[in-house]
């Protein structure tokens, strides 16, 4: 069996800004993914960067080209397949936590194992476990208003893997973070990664970030390009 998590090709996206105005965002990307690569997306602002995510995360479609994930097409793939797979085998990490308010953070990464039909006592458990990797388990039964902004980033990162997904998706996960907190932050979302195997693509504006993943791809004018490590 191929190890190849994730296969975008030829991937092409145009946007209607107000007729008969339309910006390419992006033209032919390919892209692909194996299990425990951790690749950084590099691209500046208004780059496309979030519309990739979107298709590799199949939160958008392209205009043109083919997202294979699993080794399966998504093309023709309907909305309840889809959201499956998105709340099974992706897992997705904002610049903000997005956690629920009203919620613990422990019950912040429950409730999505519990939509997946995970028993509340193994949710629980694997809650504790994923806190713990990320070194705020003390913080469990605190609300998202009473954490720092790493400690909550760290429960979404937990929140994010809660299902064991195959993909993590990552946009600018540590861009709301002072330095010192991003780089303590990133190397908790690294080791949960590699202790996983998983598959991710994080994209940032960090170039000293970028540096500690395995492959740096840039995302320039609708194309994207291998680049040598820093």
């Amino acid at each position: 069996m191929s190890d190849l998590v994730l296969e975008l090709s030829g991937i092409s996206k145009t946007y209607n800004v107000g007729l008969p105005n339309k910006v390419q965002v992006l033209r032919g990307v390919d892209l692909k993914v194996k299990a425990g690569e951790v690749v950084a997306l590099v691209a500046p602002s208004g780059a496309g960067k979030s519309t990739l995510l979107h298709m590799a995360g199949l939160l958008d479609t392209p205009d043109a080209g083919d997202v294979t994930f699993g080794g399966q097409n998504m093309q023709g793939l309907n909305d309840a397949k889809r959201t499956g797979l998105r709340r099974d085998d992706l897992g997705f990490v904002y610049q903000f936590h997005h956690l629920l308010p009203e919620f613990t953070a422990l019950e912040n990464i429950v409730l999505p194992q519990l939509a997946a039909g995970v028993g509340r006592k193994a949710a629980h458990e694997r809650a504790l476990d994923l806190l713990g990797r990320v070194g705020v388990a003390e913080r469990a039964d605190h609300r998202p208003a009473a954490l720092s902004g790493g400690e909550a980033q760290r429960v979404a990162f937990c929140r994010a893997l809660a299902n064991g997904p195959r993909l993590l998706l990552g946009d600018e996960p540590t861009g709301n973070l002072d330095p010192t907190t991003s780089d303590q932050v990133f190397g908790a979302l690294m080791d949960l990664v590699r202790s996983t195997g998983l598959a991710a693509v994080i994209a940032t504006h960090n170039l000293e970030l970028a540096a500690r993943m395995d492959r740096i791809v840039r995302l320039d004018a609708g194309v994207l390009r291998n680049e040598p490590h820093i």
